[in-house]
């Protein structure tokens, strides 16, 4: 009976990175899809002429950076196992993990399927993708608590009674991400051995790469904000660090409901905290625009990468 199921258990092995890599594909269409059917043609153009050319060139540009960058998350997080690869490898893995999650949803599960469909082609044990999938999942935390630590602490944002959270102020937020923040660093290093809290591990990183796994992160969370930033011009009268408190705040909320991009709950929080100064309209046209640049030229272009990637492996197999 335990030879039966040995057997069978090693036949399932084999096909589970296809039937991964089939179901990672048919949530990519399936999200495209839903994109195309929430966003008219007319709504398009509409909210397109409502962009400053310049805005929509820098958005562009911005977006192309900001994925450059998120290839550090897998960059430090090779690096923290030990493996090393060439970095258009690298680079495929993070763009793909990071376009089609962002869309998909449930981006734990998503990105964390994407990454054992490429880590294990490549050789990678389960263990180390199971440590390069805990080492990228923690990072766009650490990213979160360090930029939210410090907007969040400096600026006098108050926050809106719709979200229902138990104080008015951000500031105690601030205040708890940065002193996480600061004992995470202080654990860097000082730690030597990871923190284990029941099921959950908390990896220990030496402090030059916990220090470079912050600048990733919070240049990654500034870079996502000012490709909406650069599309509200000049309808956006604030100073950039006042609109990333609230762009912070609103993804933030978006993350916590877990609805895919933070759809609608990422959109209300922008709407309560800035309309007024920036127009309700001025608002929806950007946002409209942000989601299309943002979110589903990425993903087209991942679906597109994954599906080469795939085709390419078949014919080398077959």
């Amino acid at each position: 009976m335990s030879n039966t199921f040995a057997n069978g258990f090693k036949k399932f092995s084999k096909i589970l990175p296809f039937v991964i890599s089939l179901m990672l594909f048919g949530l990519s269409l399936l999200a495209i899809g839903q994109e195309l059917e929430k966003s008219k043609p007319q709504e398009i153009l509409n909210s397109l002429q409502g962009i400053s050319v310049p805005g929509l060139f820098f958005a562009l540009a911005l977006t192309f950076v900001n994925y450059i960058l998120l290839t550090g998350y897998d960059v430090l997080a090779t690096r923290y196992v030990g493996k090393s690869l060439p970095y258009p490898k690298v680079a495929l893995v993070s763009v793909v993990s990071y376009a089609l999650s962002n869309s998909i949803g449930f981006a734990l599960l998503s990105g964390s399927a994407i990454r054992y469909r490429f880590y294990s082609a490549w050789g990678f044990s389960a263990g180390k993708i199971a440590q390069i999938i805990t080492f990228c999942n923690i990072s766009f935390w650490i990213g979160l608590f360090a930029v939210g630590g410090i907007t969040f602490s400096v600026e006098p944002l108050t926050i809106p009674k719709q979200i229902r959270l138990p104080f008015d102020s951000i500031h105690p937020v601030g205040y708890i991400f940065l002193l996480t923040i600061a004992g995470y660093l202080i654990w860097s290093a000082k730690g030597r051995r990871s923190l284990r809290v029941k099921q959950w591990v908390l990896p220990h990183l030496p402090l030059p790469l916990s220090l470079g796994q912050i600048a990733v992160t919070s240049c990654d969370w500034i870079l996502a904000a000012a490709v909406l930033y650069v599309l509200l011009l000049p309808a956006n009268s604030l100073l950039f660090w006042r609109f990333f408190s609230v762009y912070v705040l609103a993804q933030l909320a978006g993350i916590l409901s877990n609805v895919p991009g933070g759809l609608g709950v990422f959109e209300t929080v922008l709407i309560l905290l800035l309309s007024p100064p920036i127009a309700t309209e001025k608002l929806l046209e950007a946002l409209l625009v942000y989601r299309i640049i943002y979110y589903f030229l990425p993903l087209f272009v991942g679906t597109i990468l994954f599906a080469l990637y795939e085709l390419k492996r078949h014919k080398r197999r077959s």
